[in-house]
């Protein structure tokens, strides 16, 4: 009876098209946005955290911010699976206890204010955030040396992390806000970047079915998508195993400053 039960909360999670409503897949400006997304999630998966934050802007293009980021869930669940299992043997289990529990309180906080809260204003939020580290990681006068954050700082910053990543996969600033100043090794920053952020999505996946964000269109997308979702997966993998750690730290950074000062620019457009 229960296995009945949730079964039917699922069906009624998905919206069907009506018959006589052209759907995504028959629009070309949405392939022309969603190809590239792909490749940017691909790319980012495979360990340049922050490339993927663009995915959800392009399809926001043509869908709206929400519906954008459910389509490109499955997308993303596919590629958490092989990320983690690749970069399996190297992450950071102190940076995982104390970000986790925050992106739970971020999720489920979203998941309840999504009705209420505005996608421009996170992305105000979140941009600068992400432009302020930028300047003060460029620009302050602080030693070179590695810094250890304190515990109740990395449940903020995954409460954050949660949270914008629920309303726009944008979840990579405040994430790489904690674990960037602590110079972790390259391949085990990118490990616990995998192993973070396919537990979030996972998270994610019951308030977008409870806000009927999932349709049948979106999952014959992913099914069209999987074979470009895999190979810019494996593209980014081999890319970050070739890159000196000084040189992805760098590229890091720069990410992380484009992204937010593009989030800044949407967020202030749709105010106007």
């Amino acid at each position: 009876m229960s296995a009945a039960c949730a079964l039917i909360w699922l069906t009624n999670g998905i919206r069907r098209p009506s018959p006589d409503r052209r759907t995504v897949l028959t629009d070309p400006l949405f392939w022309v946005v969603i190809i590239p997304a792909v490749t940017f999630l691909g790319l980012s998966k495979g360990g340049f955290a922050g490339v993927g934050m663009a995915s959800t802007p392009l399809v926001a293009l043509v869908l709206p911010p929400l519906k954008a980021a459910a389509i490109l869930l499955p997308i993303l669940l596919v590629q958490d699976a092989i990320s983690v299992w690749v970069y399996r043997r190297k992450w950071s289990a102190w940076n995982l206890k104390v970000l986790t529990p925050g992106a739970v309180i971020g999720v489920a906080a979203a998941w309840l204010l999504a009705a209420h809260v505005s996608e421009a204003a996170v992305r105000l939020a979140i941009g600068g955030i992400g432009i302020g580290f930028s300047l003060n990681t460029w620009f302050s006068r602080f030693p070179e040396k590695a810094e250890r954050p304190t515990a109740a700082s990395g449940v903020f910053w995954g409460v954050l992390s949660g949270f914008t990543s629920t309303f726009a996969q944008v979840g990579a600033p405040p994430f790489q806000v904690h674990v960037l100043p602590q110079r972790l090794d390259k391949m085990t920053l990118v490990g616990t970047t995998a192993i973070f952020f396919a537990t979030v999505n996972l998270m994610k996946v019951v308030p977008y079915f409870s806000l009927g964000q999932f349709s049948q269109e979106g999952l014959n997308l992913t099914i069209a998508l999987l074979p470009l979702a895999i190979a810019t997966n494996f593209l980014g993998i081999w890319l970050v195993r070739r890159t000196p750690t000084a040189v992805f730290y760098k590229v890091a950074h720069v990410l992380v400053f484009v992204i937010s000062l593009a989030l800044l620019a949407q967020g202030a457009y749709a105010l106007i």
